[in-house]
C-alpha cells in the first residue's frame, strides 16, 4: 500500500514511521529534529507551505498535506485491502 503525501509523491506504508504535525512548531525536540535531519541531508520539501512532517526509513518529508488529511488517506487504504 501506499500514501500520496503531496505533490507526485507516493510513499510506501510500510516505511512510514511517523507524521508530526508542524502547526504545533513550538515544540524544541520537533525543531530539534527537523534541523538535524536537514543538515544530514534527509529532508525533502514538497510544494506548498508544510503542514506536517512525514518521517520515513530514509526521507524525511515537508509535506503539505494535514496530518488528518493523511490519517484519513492511511485509513482508506488499510479499510481498501481487508
Amino acid at each position: 500500500m501506499f500514501l500520496h503525501i503531496g505533490g507526485d509523491v507516493m510513499i510506501p506504508m510500510k516505511d512510514m514511521i511517523g507524521v508530526i504535525d508542524l502547526s504545533r512548531q513550538d515544540s524544541p525536540i520537533n525543531l530539534e529534529f527537523l534541523k538535524t535531519a536537514d543538515e544530514e541531508g534527509f529532508v525533502v520539501q514538497l510544494t506548498g507551505k508544510p503542514a506536517s512532517l512525514v518521517i520515513c526509513t530514509k526521507q524525511v518529508y515537508l509535506s503539505p498535506i494535514s496530518t488528518q488529511t493523511l490519517q484519513k488517506r492511511a485509513r482508506r487504504s488499510f479499510e481498501q485491502t481487508e
